[in-house]
């Protein structure tokens, strides 16, 4: 069963170049587990940016959030100042 993700980051002021160079660390790690970036969007000031994505399994999210690399990178989000809030989601029929 697909689990899905919303990921919203808070970024204060100034914390937006450092938050960038984490996600580029980050994201193509993904797709390395089972992973897809199905939406990325950001406020016009640039100030909240928000993901939706998918894993087969809780369990592949797990081994995301657990890869060293992943772990390596932390210091480039603790600089960026984001306050990061990670939602499981899902569809809703209309």
């Amino acid at each position: 069963m697909t689990v899905t993700y919303l990921m919203l980051a808070r970024l204060p002021e100034g914390g937006l170049e450092a938050f960038d160079a984490y996600e580029s660390t980050v994201l193509p790690l993904l797709a390395e587990h089972g992973g897809r970036l199905q939406r990325r969007l950001r406020t016009p000031d640039d100030r909240v940016e928000a993901h939706l994505v998918t894993f087969p399994a809780t369990e592949n999210l797990d081994a995301y959030r657990a890869d060293p690399r992943r772990a390596a990178a932390a210091p480039l989000l603790k600089s960026s100042g984001a306050a990061v809030e990670l939602i499981a989601v899902r569809d809703v029929q209309s």
